[in-house]
């Protein structure tokens, strides 16, 4: 390791925007489908990963979804989110706020209870092993009705104590967030925190819809709002959390390279950018990769960096109290270097 990337490790460091089924590597997917007899269209670990070559983000859909059919049990869901805890710790990830699609699994007929408390079993192990808190935010799947989300939101009904937010994932084009005004507003009601993909395919109304329509508390992704001056101006303004994936970005083409990627400018039009690993698995890399990746191509400096782990620590919803003391451990790691 460079002095640079042993510096980019020790960073304390949250991870806003991490999709706990992109997480599942090869091997973890090959064990769960012998262990719960699912046939995979995919004779080999290789053959897995040679399929990882999206154009664009339903091409990587398609294959995401077709993952997710070996995740059958509480015991399923536990081992993928440890497997993800483990790595997130080794990055130096001391809060991870997990996005989960229990759409994806109720339709399979997999109980909401399976889903959840095998995730709530594995962040109870992984803050008791690594000291790794991590809260959890519950996805609707854009592509389906505001209706199917409105049944998940209540079918959640007993876990809500658990869930601190709700968000909106899965195919952005021709889904903008206005379709999903009335169960954000519900949710709201019900006191979860609001998040939404928009700005990654979208157009940059997509974010200015989840702002003013969804009234989220951040924006996932939001790389298109730079071309809208104005709506720049206003995100900086408000100091609203952005949740850039860099990998990802280049993985399903929403840059060409990542030496063009926006990161840096970003931070100079002063938003609150942070780096997150969104689908590690199929997008090639956990989030201090991510951090190494942009700082690579991009020339960022220690400081650039260290501005980018505070502001996923601001950005957490972590109470105030534990945010405080996060990012004394930062300022005293950044001092010490």
């Amino acid at each position: 390791m460079t002095d640079l990337d042993t510096f980019i490790t020790g960073l304390p460091k949250a991870e806003l925007h991490l999709h706990i089924e992109g997480s599942l590597e090869p091997e973890l997917m090959f064990a769960l489908a012998q262990r719960n007899g699912v046939a995979l269209a995919y004779d080999s670990v290789e053959a897995v990963r040679a399929a990882y070559a999206f154009s664009n983000l339903q091409d990587f859909l398609d294959i995401y979804y077709a993952g997710a059919a070996v995740l059958q049990t509480a015991a399923d869901f536990h081992d993928l989110a440890m497997a993800y805890f483990d790595r997130a710790a080794a990055d130096g990830v001391v809060h991870a706020e997990l996005m989960f699609d229990p759409q994806t699994h109720t339709a399979r007929g997999i109980p909401f209870s399976e889903v959840i408390e095998g995730l709530l079993s594995a962040m109870a192990e992984a803050e008791a092993r690594h000291g790794l808190t991590s809260c959890l935010i519950m996805s609707f799947l854009r592509h389906l009705s505001e209706a199917d989300a409105f049944a998940t939101l209540a079918e959640a009904g007993p876990w809500l104590h658990r869930i601190t937010a709700v968000g909106l994932d899965s195919s952005e084009l021709g889904h903008p967030p206005e379709k999903f005004a009335g169960v954000f507003a519900a949710a709201r009601a019900a006191g979860l925190k609001l998040v939404a993909h928009a700005g990654e395919e979208g157009p940059p109304a997509y974010v200015t819809g989840a702002l003013d329509t969804l009234q989220v508390d951040r924006i996932d992704h939001g790389n298109r709002a730079l071309e809208d001056t104005a709506l720049v101006e206003r995100l900086a303004a408000s100091g609203i959390t952005l949740t850039v994936c860099p990998l990802s970005n280049l993985k399903l083409c929403v840059v060409d390279t990542l030496a063009d990627h926006p990161i840096d400018r970003m931070l100079a039009l002063g938003l609150k950018a942070t780096i997150n690993s969104d689908d590690p698995a199929y997008f090639g890399g956990y989030v201090a990769d991510n951090y190494r990746a942009v700082a690579a191509a991009r020339g960022l400096s220690r400081a650039d960096l260290a501005r980018l782990a505070r502001n996923s620590l601001t950005g957490s919803f972590l109470p105030p109290e534990a945010i405080a003391a996060h990012c004394a451990r930062l300022d005293a790691f950044v001092l010490a270097e």
